[in-house]
Parts: structure tokens; C-alpha cells; sequence
């Protein structure tokens, strides 16, 4: 059995059960747990607000959310597990995906974007770094994936079914290549959807048993709703539904719902957003 792959590292469970759980669930969508938490962003609104009118950024919901994503990944090292021929295994790095629709058109066409987070980055830099991608797309319509994608569903249905039997023959034993897996999705710590881009609420989505992608978060429209306050009086807030969905196997719930406090806090206390992602929060977990 491979101790490493070029995209992990072997990880060793000290207990039984989690080292069986992979033969007894082997697929990642029969372990899927989802959940639905709802983030108080009126502050942060507020923050990005008045940093893009004097300091000309162009700060956006999705770009916290994001960096807020890679910090709690940084410090809760778990969520960036992954099985794979019944393996646990763990990434070197913090990757993010989304969907860039070319325009909010239905025909228009689709680009995936795969981000690289490094540790010393924070709001600003994962900010720049999501514009800079995005606008880069945009521009050229398409990137590496999206001319492998278009080429690879062009075959006949028998050579797909050949090259898609032998893509699980060499993930299963960890020596997939990387020019076949290099920007998907599928291979990111984890996988975003925008819904609110499209004034859409958070909803399930379901995780993939192609790749060693773990975690699916779809992010809903922000919009205002009443809150009781501590001071006991009712006020309008602004907030946003965030659905996650992951694999069960590579933790239990309750390592999972306290690994959410660190995004949480983020989101609502946007002072420590610009600090890098390294930093440990200041929340007992």
C-alpha cells in the first residue's frame, strides 16, 4: 500500500473504526453529511463598505466567505482529508473551486477556477488573487481544463467509458497524473458555489465519487432578517445561509460543527479578517 501520492500523505488512524469505515461506506456519497448554517455578516458588510469607498477595493461576500473557508482549514487540518482506494490521506496544500459563468445568461458558458491558498495569505491577497483569476477567464473565455473537458467529451461513448475505467484504475492506487488533474475541481480541498450570484438561497449538493474533493459549500443571497439581540430588542440584520456537505468518514460531527465556530467568528468579527490565514482565531473551540 502507497504511504504517499503525489498529491497526499498517508494518514494513520490510531482506533479501528475509522480504518474500516472506508470498506464499509467506499464510496464518498454514500458518507455525505450535510448541514445548513446561517452567518451574521452585518459588520462585515459594513467593513468591506467602507474599505472599497476609501481605499478603492473590491471586497465581496464570496471573497470572505472564502477566506474564512481557508483559514478554518488551515487550523482544522481534517477537513483537508481525503480517502482514496480506502485510504485516508491528507493534502500539502489549501486549494478552493468555483464555477465562473461567462455571463448570467442560460446558454452561456461555464469555467472552472482553481485557487491555491498559501498560508500567509488574508482578505486582501485571496481577494486580488479571485479578481485576478476571474477577470484572467473572462477574458480568454476558457482556460487548460475547459480545452481538455471540450476534447475528452467529443469521443464516442465507447473510449469514454474506457478512459473514465482506467482514470478510477489509477486514482484507486494513487498514481493518477497531474496533467489530468491539475485546476479540476474534483482534486480541491473544496468545491464553492455562488448561488447568491444568481439570487439564489444555499441548498444540498451533493459530493462526487470521481476525484478526492470532501467538502461542497453552496453560499445563498445575502439578505436581512429580524434578530433578538442581547440586549432583548429585535433588529434587522444582514446574514447569509451557507449549506455544507462532507464526508463523514474523515471526522465525526462534532469535530466538524467546531471547525464552523472558526468560520463563524471570522465572518462576524471582520477585524481579524485580514490577518494571515496561519493565525490562529481567537475562539475556544
Amino acid at each position: 500500500m502507497r504511504n504517499k501520492r503525489r498529491d497526499g500523505k498517508r494518514v494513520r488512524w490510531p482506533d479501528g473504526y475509522h480504518n474500516i469505515l472506508p470498506y464499509i461506506m467506499p464510496k464518498r456519497t454514500e458518507a455525505e453529511v450535510s448541514m445548513t448554517e446561517q452567518f451574521d455578516v452585518t459588520d462585515l458588510v459594513k467593513y468591506m463598505a467602507e474599505r472599497n469607498e476609501k481605499e478603492g477595493t473590491n471586497l465581496k461576500i464570496f471573497h470572505a466567505i472564502c477566506t474564512a473557508i481557508a483559514r478554518t482549514i488551515y487550523h482544522r487540518p481534517k477537513l483537508n482529508y481525503f480517502i482514496s482506494g480506502r485510504t485516508y490521506y491528507e493534502r500539502p496544500d489549501i486549494t478552493l473551486s468555483f464555477v465562473v459563468k461567462q455571463k448570467f445568461e442560460d446558454e452561456a458558458d461555464e469555467t472552472l477556477m482553481f485557487l491555491k491558498v498559501d498560508p500567509e495569505m488574508n482578505f486582501d491577497s485571496i481577494s486580488k488573487l479571485i479578481i485576478g483569476d476571474v477577470t484572467k477567464v473572462r477574458k480568454e473565455k476558457s482556460n487548460d481544463l475547459d480545452k481538455l473537458m471540450n476534447f475528452v467529451g467529443s469521443l464516442p461513448r465507447p473510449f469514454l467509458e474506457a478512459f473514465f475505467g482506467t482514470l478510477k484504475i489509477l486514482e484507486y492506487h494513487g498514481v493518477m497524473p497531474k496533467s489530468l488533474t491539475a485546476g479540476d475541481p474534483n482534486y480541491s480541498s473544496v468545491l464553492l458555489s455562488n448561488l447568491g450570484s444568481i439570487r439564489s438561497d444555499s441548498c444540498y449538493h451533493h459530493l462526487s465519487n470521481y476525484g478526492t474533493c470532501s467538502v461542497m459549500i453552496t453560499i445563498g443571497v445575502l439578505h436581512k432578517e429580524q434578530k433578538l439581540m442581547e440586549d432583548g430588542t429585535w433588529q434587522p440584520r444582514d446574514v447569509i445561509n451557507c449549506t455544507f456537505t462532507i464526508d463523514e468518514r474523515l471526522a465525526d460531527g462534532f469535530y466538524y460543527a467546531k471547525s464552523l465556530r472558526i468560520a463563524k467568528y471570522m465572518l462576524e468579527h471582520p477585524e481579524v479578517m485580514n490577518e494571515p490565514i496561519k493565525k490562529p482565531v481567537p475562539v475556544e473551540l
